[in-house]
């Protein structure tokens, strides 16, 4: 299957952002929308690209994935980390990462851990806390990880996972999935409305720091001031062994997932209809989500100003916030289309209708 986005989202994922350290995402951004619009950042970090007159559409994903930091160096070389993010230690050890360090490099390591033979049956059944975990780069010693090795407390630790398509080529298995194709659907989409005319201001924005309580969202709504806000996300599966799959919300292949409401934000009624008539005329397959848990960027971008309409797009991954996630393209071209269609039919009459109340 040749299809640029698999090109995309391979340059994407392979590309390291923990929350903070954003820069690779955001320069593949920037180098993708160059020349189509007004290119800017925020104090934070956060990308954008603007182009067209009219209300204001912002098109968000965010640029960082769940990800560590060295926290301390052992005197024996080995690193004690933090999370950024949500992580659930028992999908930690075991698995090889990458300390970027300040002047670049890219250390590989792996997190340790004891094998089966060292461990009383009553450590068996126990997830080990990330306190309890280390890092090994194969340093002899802290004045060797910090003088030959190059890195320092502070710097961050990704996942190490190649991007890869599967035996069925629309399956793809990478890292940061979430939010990689929430990036790779705003850089499309604006590609594509870049080359024709649309009936308002559309905003492509990257932001940062998502994953530590969409804290960039909160500078970037500040900064452009949205009519109206869809966030592109890559969104929980529950499609797999364990989950209730007869009321599975997140199924591969199902089509874009509209979400109406998670513990964080309730999506605007009227801007769920919309996007939900836009599907059906378009032919979009689509899924409609209501969480129970988790959040996104639409927290923040919902309560700035005076409030904002807002949705959030999804292409449902399955096994986020792990070294694997696997997600079929056929639901990011779905959220890519929608997307499209949506702010090509976003005017003035189409936005002011959102907050009609009275």
């Amino acid at each position: 299957m040749h299809d640029k986005a698999i090109d995309l989202l391979r340059q994407l994922t392979n590309a390291h952002a923990a929350p903070g350290f954003e820069g690779e995402v955001r320069s593949l951004f920037a180098a993708q929308l160059s020349g189509l619009g007004e290119i800017s950042t925020d104090g934070l970090g956060s990308v954008f690209c603007e182009l067209g007159c009219g209300p204001r559409v912002l098109l968000a994903g965010h640029m960082d994935e769940v990800a560590l930091r060295v926290q301390n160096i052992t005197p024996d070389g080995f690193i004690q980390f933090v999370s950024l993010g949500g992580w659930w230690s028992h999908t930690l050890l075991a698995q090889r990462v990458v300390v970027c360090t300040r002047n670049g490099a890219k250390i590989k390591g792996v997190i340790t851990s004891k094998p089966p033979h060292f461990l009383p049956d009553s450590e068996r059944s126990k997830v080990l806390p990330i306190e309890a975990m280390f890092v090994d780069v194969g340093a002899s010693s802290r004045s060797d990880l910090e003088q030959n090795f190059g890195v320092r407390i502070g710097d961050p630790i990704v996942p190490m996972s190649d991007f890869i398509q599967m035996h069925k080529p629309e399956l793809l298995m990478a890292k940061a999935f979430d939010n990689r194709v929430g990036m790779a659907a705003a850089i499309e989409a604006t590609q594509a409305l870049a080359a024709q005319s649309h009936p308002n201001t559309l905003i492509a924005c990257g932001t940062v720091q998502e994953e530590l309580g969409v804290r960039g969202a909160t500078t970037a709504a500040e900064k452009v001031k949205p009519d109206v806000a869809i966030v592109l996300e890559g969104t929980p599966a529950d499609d797999t062994p364990g989950m209730a799959r007869a009321s599975a919300q997140g199924a591969l292949g199902q089509g874009v997932q509209i979400r109406l409401q998670d513990p964080t934000a309730v999506m605007n009624p009227s801007l769920v209809d919309f996007a939900v008539a836009v599907a059906e005329k378009e032919n979009i397959n689509y899924q409609l989500a209501v969480r129970s848990s988790g959040g996104t960027d639409a927290r923040a971008f919902q309560l700035s100003g005076t409030g904002v309409p807002t949705i959030v797009l999804g292409v449902p991954a399955r096994y986020i916030h792990s070294h694997n996630a696997v997600i079929d393209v056929r639901d990011y071209h779905a959220m890519v289309k929608l997307a499209i269609a949506m702010v090509e039919r976003l005017d003035q009459a189409e936005v002011d209708a959102l907050t009609s109340y009275l």
